[in-house]
């Protein structure tokens, strides 16, 4: 089996399997593009299902090697000096992440890297400041028992991300899972191998023993995500991304009965009233539709404005529609290119289809006019529409894309049923000055997070997930524990 020693962050992008990086056993590769251009800039060496297996086979013998031996004490000063690392090393995590993405460096810059950094941190502190119970309880002979609860590492854990926000989101379930005690495999999408590479040079250099965290590269289904999750010695599966695929890993863990946490797809609402302060919800829903080119999985795609503000807030926000700027490298530049060319298609697809489907083209619609390096990449114009049906496809499937449909509403029955007639339910936006009906409106949202007159303001203590077709479980703060830990309760007769 091949072994490398270099940094497989740079044109040829490596797997980490027990503290190595390491070619793919059968020599098979796949190419990396630059989002930003749509050229080529890279090699990721694919882990075929024996690779895997390793990959797994290290994470199980690091639970019994010196990892499992340490204290949580040990386990936080690590963790503590990983998310130092990621800051001493930012520039070269930014690097990684702006071409593999192609965002702005300063939406990466201000947001992905100094979250990977903090998620670390966080779960460090939490595992060192949450309490167990225990319960002082009366037996049948008159005499006292205690019980108390203690909490355990689950295991190995199959860590699957997405490709928006690759190090934020993967360091989102890395971090509580090694402050738990487990150790991960993780599969970072095929679109971003880089910084999850790049993050096992971080683990090396601050002496994280080996097999504690790997990274295998591949597609889903016949490849690294699908050997992984099918792989008998994983014990919990976490994954962020699509819901369809969500539910193919639901089949592969329920062979063998494994732990799940999916944070999945979402069409998420905004309910503008009547009486909302429209400059601070025009500054606010721009930044909701548009950031990170609507790959966003909080982002809003639907938006519903009381009928006596809704002519002057399309103008607005039209006007704010307009004033980003596709790009990526200049420091104007704020709507960087899609994904790919097939996300690309996907959401132009989109695009066409709401003209079928009736819609008004406010602004936006098509592909923008970029010259230079940056001609080739996977660029669309920030788009908003009028005049689509609430019951139209594209009113109601994910699109994922810097675009959203506005539609009047009359009344607060009203909008509360439009908002909830949906199959998804991660997160709505509500906008008013009404204090009563906000907390009365936000209650009534069937979601996981609802902001009052504010969008990704983020406590990271606080519980993040997903209803319906958007996720199973909440992970976050104190709430990351009962996914991460297995508790066992210990009742001993005094």
């Amino acid at each position: 089996m091949a072994t490398e020693s270099t940094p497989a962050v740079t044109d040829t992008i490596l797997n980490f399997i027990a503290g190595a990086y390491r070619r793919g056993s059968t020599g098979k590769t796949f190419d990396n593009f630059a989002p930003a251009t749509g050229l080529r800039i890279g090699t990721v060496h694919e882990a075929s299902e024996a690779d895997v297996a390793d990959a797994v086979a290290a994470a199980k013998a690091a639970l019994n090697g010196p990892w499992g031996k340490m204290t949580t004490a040990e386990r936080v000063k690590l963790i503590s000096a990983v998310a130092t690392e990621i800051e001493r090393r930012a520039d070269d995590f930014l690097a990684a992440e702006v071409a593999d993405t192609g965002k702005p460096r300063h939406v990466a810059s201000h947001i992905d890297i100094p979250r990977g950094a903090a998620n670390f941190r966080m779960f460090a502190d939490v595992i060192s400041t949450t309490p167990t119970e225990s319960f002082a309880t009366a037996t049948p002979d008159g005499g006292k028992a205690l019980n108390y609860v203690v909490r355990k590492p689950k295991g190995v854990i199959a860590v699957i991300c997405p490709w928006n926000f690759p190090l934020l989101l993967m360091t989102w379930k890395v971090g509580p899972a090694l402050a738990c005690g487990n150790t991960v495999v993780v599969k970072p999408s095929e679109e971003t191998p880089r910084t999850a590479a790049l993050l096992g040079e971080v683990m090396n250099a601050v002496g994280m023993p080996e097999g504690v965290y790997n990274v295998v590269h591949g597609f889903g289904a016949g490849s690294a995500g699908e050997f992984l999750t099918s792989n008998p010695d994983i014990d919990a599966i976490t994954f962020t991304g699509e819901t369809g695929t969500g539910q193919a890993i639901m089949q592969k863990a329920a062979v063998g009965v494994r732990d799940i946490s999916f944070e999945l797809g979402g069409k998420n609402p905004a309910v503008v009233f009547a009486d909302a302060d429209l400059d601070k919800v025009v500054e606010g829903l721009s930044r909701s539709v548009f950031l990170n080119t609507g790959q966003v999985c909080l982002g809003t795609e639907r938006v519903y404005v009381e009928r006596p503000v809704f002519d002057e807030f399309v103008k607005r926000m039209t006007v704010a529609a307009k004033a980003f700027k596709p790009g990526a490298t200049g420091d104007p530049a704020y709507l960087g290119p899609l994904i790919s060319a097939e996300h690309q298609e996907k959401v132009l697809g989109y695009y066409a289809r709401a003209v079928a489907e009736g819609a008004t083209v406010v602004t936006g619609g098509g592909v923008p006019a970029i010259s230079g390096d940056e001609a080739g990449g996977f660029y669309v114009e920030p788009t908003l529409w009028t005049g689509l049906a609430h019951e139209s496809s594209v009113m109601r499937e994910e699109i994922f894309g810097p675009c959203c449909g506005v539609i009047p509403f009359d009344s607060e029955d009203e909008v509360i049923g439009l908002a909830n007639d949906t199959d998804y339910g991660l997160c709505a936006t509500i906008w008013t000055e009404n204090l009563s009906r906000a907390h009365r409106v936000a209650a009534s949202m069937q979601v996981g997070v609802c902001w009052v007159n504010c969008w990704f303001l983020r406590d990271l203590r606080t519980a993040f997930g997903g209803s319906g077709h958007s996720g199973i479980g909440r992970e976050g703060g104190a709430h990351s524990l009962e996914f991460y830990t297995e508790t066992e309760n210990i009742c001993v007769k005094l």
